[in-house]
């Protein structure tokens, strides 16, 4: 996952673009930056050319407004006039006028769902659609009575999207003690793990997220009673039970677990799910080169997250008043050398290298943080399976720059827990020297295990450097990425800006591999 900045609004329509390892991102004008917008936002000039009025938008009346100079877009009902963002887009006018006069809601979906355009185009509001074009979420919702939103045993579940997914569709029973109370969850998964399992509870509110392949399971309760801090998750892994511990602050009999809140109980696609956010405190910031740190972030007690090996999570922040949202890969606080026994997760911490960029919005105001202040954190998403390492024989991995975040671990799960890899090759470039992320780190790997070899590649090398120079090009590729043996099992993930990773799957693909042979880390 970059740490290039993407879209602050992307456009709808470029899924199968980023399925493939590809985005498209135009040069912006000068002047036309995010800072630039939110600074038209709240300058008080009419953006949506209705003079403060919201209007009951018809189908036909939005059909109208499809045109580069008279653009609306209707978003989960709401119709915003984008004709004034045109220029601010980084994903360019083309990509809007994709959704130009029509509803746009499952394409915006499809790429990035966790964009708060509500802030981003509150000033380009104008109105309701008339008759909601949105689908109802792909459930069936029954009704609840009030007398049975007293979560007494276990409530009804309600049905899920696909008839195929019903007999997976999971449930759950609480129990109690004097001093614990324990929610178990079944999942009729046989493959549970930690990773896979979200717990946040603070101040009474329970919100448990099971993920299972694109589904997730949620319950989400005001609890009756208060509980402490101290949250412990249990998996059965056999069986796929997962139990949710928590310890009551007075040691009363709970006549009921709590009042269940909206998504409670459901089983749904992972995309129709909200992402939920949780703030975390700042620990430290470490130098790892000229201009990218190190950032250390502690969850907050009550919260059991890990995020899996190739996911990202988002942060999101107050900007001027506008909600910014930007994806970034944790790594190890540093790449361990003894791959005698499975890393440990301290489950508490999350770290993410991060460059600072001088004309960078988000960044800087990263960079602006104290020691304590703190940060909202999201839940993991991603689509990476690593299994997809265990199958393989050979594991290639192409970084550039900062695409160097989802290599961390990675590396890590690969050579502490995939004993079938042969090789494991990593081809970083960077511009410079100074640029090159925990350098001695990857040498000292290299040389304490005989499977891992590192090569750096400099775009702009001073006169000393004596290794390998250039771009990211098929020649350079094709000398580098090469088969142990014609029926060799491969993976080649690749992870850098937009242009490089472009250009890196098309070069891959001109070598003869296939898609299912690379992965393309991209936000």
């Amino acid at each position: 996952m970059l740490n290039v900045p993407p879209s602050a609004f992307p456009a709808p329509g470029s899924q199968q673009r980023a399925a493939a390892g590809a985005r498209s991102k135009v040069p912006l004008k000068p002047g036309r930056s995010l800072m630039d917008w939110i600074r038209l936002t709240k300058s008080g000039k009419d953006l949506t050319g209705l003079k403060g009025r919201l209007i009951e938008v018809t189908e036909d009346e939005l059909s109208k407004h499809n045109k580069r100079e008279d653009c609306w877009i209707c978003i989960r009902g709401f119709v915003y006039n984008v004709t004034p963002y045109m220029e601010y887009h980084p994903g360019g006018e083309d990509e809007l006028m994709k959704a130009a006069g029509t509803d746009g809601t499952d394409l915006f979906d499809q790429v990035h769902r966790w964009v708060n355009y509500e802030s981003m185009l509150k000033e380009c509001l104008v109105g309701r659609m008339a008759v909601k074009p949105v689908a109802p979420p792909k459930e069936i919702s029954s009704a609840v009575s009030e007398d049975k939103k007293q979560l007494n045993g276990v409530l009804p579940e309600k049905k899920v999207l696909a008839s195929s997914a019903k007999d997976l569709s999971p449930s759950y029973d609480w129990f109690q003690t004097d001093s614990l109370i324990t929610i178990v969850i079944y999942t009729k998964q046989k493959d549970m793990n930690a990773d896979l399992v979200i717990v946040d509870c603070q101040d009474k509110q329970l919100r448990g997220e099971i993920i299972m392949d694109d589904y997730s399971y949620l319950i989400e309760v005001d609890l009756d009673h208060a509980v402490s801090e101290d949250v412990a998750v249990n998996i059965a892994e056999k069986v796929g039970k997962v139990e949710i511990i928590l310890n009551k602050k007075d040691k009363v009999h709970w006549k009921m677990l709590g009042q269940p809140c909206e998504g409670h109980n459901t089983f749904i696609k992972r995309t129709d799910r909200g992402l939920f956010y949780r703030k975390c405190k700042l620990i430290s910031k470490t130098e790892v080169t000229h201009d990218t740190k190190l950032f250390c972030l502690m969850l907050p007690k009550g919260t059991h997250l890990r995020v899996p090996t190739g996911q990202h999570v988002y942060l999101k922040h107050i900007i001027a008043g506008t909600e910014v949202v930007k994806p970034y890969t944790p790594v190890l606080p540093f790449l361990p050398l003894d791959f005698q026994e499975p890393p440990c997760h301290d489950g508490v911490h999350i770290y993410l290298m991060i460059k600072i960029y001088s004309h960078g919005l988000f960044t800087q105001a990263l960079d602006h943080l104290h020691i304590g202040d703190y940060i909202s954190v999201s839940n993991p998403e991603g689509n990476f399976k690593k299994s997809q390492v265990q199958t393989s024989e050979d594991l290639l991995l192409l970084a550039g720059g900062t695409g160097f975040t989802p290599m961390v671990k990675l590396l890590n799960f690969a050579l502490s827990e995939v004993s079938c890899l042969r090789t494991v090759k990593l081809i970083f470039f960077n511009k410079t020297e100074h640029d090159i992320l925990w350098r001695n780190q990857l040498e000292q790997l290299a040389l304490k295990d005989e499977r891992f070899e590192v090569q750096f590649v400099l775009s702009q090398p001073s006169k000393d450097w004596v290794g390998k120079q250039g771009k990211i090009s098929l020649s350079l590729l094709s000398e580098f990425v090469k088969r142990a043996r014609r029926d060799s099992k491969v993976l080649i993930c690749i992870c850098g800006p937009v242009p490089f990773t472009e250009q890196g799957v098309q070069y891959l693909k001109d070598l003869g591999y296939s898609q299912e042979e690379i992965h393309a880390f991209t936000a």
